[in-house]
């Protein structure tokens, strides 16, 4: 084909585009040319663990939020491809919540099938991404950093891959710049036997929160408090958790609450978030948007609607993650391929004001979950993505949401049947609380 495909990013979402032109030129497709530009060393994006903060050795702003010991706060059977299960890639079926260096041999276990690694640029942060009218095409300015060269290239579709993830939201309190101890967003969190001994105050009430807060206590941390803004998580803690309001100031090690209770902290974690942050883009490209289920501007989630050559994958907040961006991505490649005619602008944006509408419906996490599966629906039936049980994936996430609410320090310890093979997980050989080892050889060899 006579056009190219610039693809910013080569994590989940990235690959998910790169495998989607791969399924097409197994079926005799002629594929454009397409270049996948990656920040950093190695594919797998957000699934990359660094011990690096801050800045990397380029002086490019750390991509990656992934801290050690962290394993899957979801069941892997409800992110599972459909194209590519963890039985295949494990040989033999694995317990359902695998920990971080698991779920990444996965995801690149199935773009290694393939020879994709020869459209991916690595060391390749995208600078800038500037539309001509007159030509219908995009200017996308590169810096490669092995060789600290920055150049440019013309590309006619461009698909922003790049996650949502990676800058953070760090709100400001009173007295944190003369708080004695530790302080850090979630972002810089890398490792929890940091905390061993100490009293943690995690400020948010999601998952990031919870997740490194149980973390924390898993390794040794004294005690954990969560500060929450709205409301409380209210699972079952153990008594060295407790939830309190939204964090007011800090004097000396003493933290005030709204409430008007105190406490003496050693390490504030701020674990309130990220932005969506695109500073390659120029406004009337760029998607501004907080982190929720439906953002406006993009027809079916990932075609941006004023200009429909650029694409958006993983935009949304997230239950469904994985199959949910082959879904997206194998409905952007065939917008590329001409497969797909997309309606007028108004058409498109009554599209997406009607799925706005019924997010802003939902009342209960279970309703947020529908939604979702909902949309992925729709767009399974677009292309020629494989059926991967969408309804089957939502009932396990509202059974993980009730496991969560019985038990937060157990609820890895069941199991779920794979939607793809219809084999159920087997059980945690040891609980997670003393599996201290979360290296993928040493879960294989226990589990």
């Amino acid at each position: 084909m006579s056009f190219r495909v610039a693809i910013i990013g080569a994590g989940p979402s990235g690959l998910a585009q790169l495998r989607a032109f791969e399924a097409a030129e197994k079926q005799g497709v002629e594929l454009p040319e397409v270049v996948c530009f990656e920040k950093q060393a190695d594919w797998g994006g957000m699934w990359n663990y660094t011990w690096r903060t801050g800045l990397d050795e380029y002086g490019e702003p750390v991509h990656a939020s992934m801290y050690r010991y962290l394993w899957s706060n979801g069941p892997k059977e409800a992110l599972e491809f459909a194209d590519y299960s963890f039985e295949e890639h494990f040989g033999r079926p694995i317990p359902s919540y695998p920990p971080r260096e698991v779920l990444w041999d996965y995801i690149v276990g199935r773009v290694k099938k393939g020879n994709l690694r020869r459209f991916i640029r690595f060391r390749s942060p995208v600078r800038d991404v500037a539309y001509d009218d007159a030509s219908g095409k995009f200017t996308v300015t590169v810096r490669d950093l092995t060789n600290d060269h920055v150049y440019s290239e013309v590309f006619d579709y461009v698909v922003v891959a790049s996650g949502h993830f990676s800058t953070p939201n760090v709100p400001d309190f009173p007295g944190l710049t003369k708080f004695p101890g530790r302080v850090l967003h979630a972002h810089d969190f890398r490792d929890a036997a940091e905390f061993a001994g100490k009293t943690v105050l995690c400020i948010g009430s999601s998952y990031s929160s919870e997740d490194i807060g149980t973390q924390c206590y898993k390794y040794g941390a004294k005690e954990i408090l969560f500060s929450y803004r709205s409301k409380p998580m209210g699972f079952a803690f153990p008594e060295a958790f407790s939830e309190v309001p939204l964090l007011l100031k800090v004097e000396g090690k003493t933290a005030y609450f709204k409430d008007g209770i105190s406490k003496d902290v050693d390490a504030i974690i701020i674990c309130t978030g990220y932005q969506h942050h695109f500073p390659f883009l120029p406004d009337d490209l760029r998607l501004k948007t907080n982190n929720r289920l439906w953002p406006l501007g993009l027809y079916k989630g990932v075609v941006w609607e004023k200009n429909p050559k650029l694409l958006y994958l993983g935009m949304q907040d997230q239950y469904y993650t994985f199959n949910m961006f082959d879904a997206q991505a194998w409905f952007a490649r065939d917008v590329m391929l001409g497969k797909v005619n997309l309606p007028s602008l108004e058409e498109m944006q009554a599209d997406s004001q009607t799925y706005r509408e019924k997010e802003e419906s939902t009342i209960s996490a279970s309703e947020d979950i529908d939604f979702q599966c909902g949309y992925i629906r729709d767009l399974l039936g677009l292309t020629d993505y494989p059926d991967f049980k969408p309804e089957i994936m939502a009932e396990q996430f509202k059974e993980w949401k009730h496991h969560k609410e019985e038990d937060v320090l157990t609820y890895r310890h069941h199991s779920f049947r794979s939607a793809i093979t219809r084999t159920m997980a087997p059980p945690l050989k040891t609980p997670w609380m003393q599996q201290l080892d979360d290296s993928l050889d040493a879960f294989l060899a226990n589990n």
